[in-house]
């Protein structure tokens, strides 16, 4: 299999990466796809806005034109800029305007048969040297391409929400994705001033897939009886400095998306037990109790103030909750790095960049101890017989020095 983890600083692809009049297509204008815009337009490029709703196009320009306010009122960017960034962004009610563009990337619906059925249109219209890419954070890259004549120019460009702030850029070569233009990207997320990280396409990509034991074995505790969300939540930032517990941040990002994520990365994992779904979250979900957005989840909301719950004390629960999540945490990374799903380094980027990890989760389990680390799963894998505990092959390589 052809390895993406080292290429070459080609000086072509670098200058094409720093054109500053590049002209680009988003397709969909959510918070997603606008904020994709503006990143774009701050670098200097022409950006077009493609959306079938026309009144989400002009809230999503709106919402661009006060995000350009804010930066010029904090003093983050001049006005003379804001106001440049703003006139490159422009709508378009008709596909055949993006003919074009060097770079067309879709932020619409997490539906294959739609992304498809939109890049087959796409091909058809712009050039042979455009860039295609999805914003896809569940589907994989080789599904997407599936439908196009020519998948060398397709690849993932992931972007974590609100895009305009979040550092990290998820790159997500397919199989048949050119080096040329997987280089030609590398060097334009770093002038969007970004941080890229590639990652082979695999489900939940990075983020997606090392963060699933935070939320998971978080919601195993609590279903357990064993602490409520408030104690789970609190020793995850007292003792492991994270800035949100994992139910605060589930709430935070909503049901409706968590738990979607969820479910697919258990499905497309064929159903491995490490990413298994709660049923708690399941009911949520289909109570349309999506957290903070709807007022309710795990914890209730009023005037978009969380109502707290009281903590257990216990010092002693606490470290047995925070130590039970970080040691899946650890071996979920380890695995990551075993099966080369990124290399170490852009694994422990994309935690602390993407999802703001205190530490990346390769060099944290170091410092805790490898061996430390397998004992406590053992412990587990032998309690509950269940193998969504057993250790990676990588963590024991670690502790036998291998």
């Amino acid at each position: 299999m052809q390895s993406y983890l080292i290429l070459p600083n080609r000086r072509e692809d670098y200058l094409w990466a720093k054109q500053k009049k590049m002209k680009a297509t988003v397709i969909g204008s959510g918070a997603m796809g606008s904020g994709i815009a503006q990143v774009m337009a701050a670098a200097g490029s022409e950006v077009m806005i493609f959306d079938l709703n026309a009144e989400m196009v002009n809230r999503a320009l709106a919402q661009i034109r006060q995000n350009a306010k804010r930066l010029v009122e904090k003093g983050k960017m001049p006005e003379a800029d804001a106001d440049s960034m703003v006139g490159r962004i422009k709508a378009i009610s008709n596909l055949q305007e993006c003919a074009g563009s060097e770079l067309v990337i879709e932020a619409i619906i997490e539906d294959l048969s739609i992304k498809q059925a939109l890049f087959t249109e796409i091909e058809g219209i712009v050039s042979e040297d455009t860039i295609l890419a999805t914003n896809t954070s569940s589907l994989s890259v080789a599904s997407i391409s599936a439908a196009l004549k020519n998948k060398q120019r397709f690849l993932g460009i992931h972007f974590f929400n609100p895009a305009p702030l979040m550092p990290l850029v998820e790159i997500i070569p397919g199989y048949i994705t050119s080096e040329a233009v997987l280089t030609k990207v590398l060097h334009l997320v770093k002038d969007w001033g970004k941080v890229g990280v590639v990652a082979k396409d695999t489900p939940g990509f990075i983020v997606n897939r090392l963060a699933r034991p935070f939320y998971g074995e978080a919601l195993r505790i609590a279903e357990e009886g064993i602490a409520n969300f408030e104690t789970i939540d609190h020793a995850m930032k007292s003792l492991g400095g994270f800035r949100m517990g994992p139910f605060e941040l589930m709430d935070f990002i909503g049901h409706d998306v968590n738990y979607r994520v969820t479910e697919t990365v258990w499905q497309q994992m064929f159903y491995d037990a490490r990413y298994r779904p709660s049923l708690i979250q399941k009911r949520l979900f289909e109570s349309g109790l999506y957290g903070k957005k709807t007022g309710r989840g795990y914890y209730l909301y009023e005037n978009d103030n969380r109502l707290a719950q009281e903590v257990n004390p216990d010092l002693n629960l606490q470290s047995g909750i925070f130590e039970r999540v970080m040691v899946m945490l650890f071996n979920e990374a380890l695995e990551a790095l075993y099966l080369g799903i990124a290399a170490a380094e852009d694994l422990d980027k994309a935690m602390m960049k993407g999802v703001n990890y205190p530490q990346g989760l390769i060099s944290w389990a170091q410092t805790w101890g490898h061996a430390k680390v397998l004992s406590k799963l053992e412990e587990l894998q032998f309690e509950y017989g269940d193998d969504r505990y057993r250790p990676s092959v990588m963590l024991r390589k670690m502790v036998r020095g291998a």
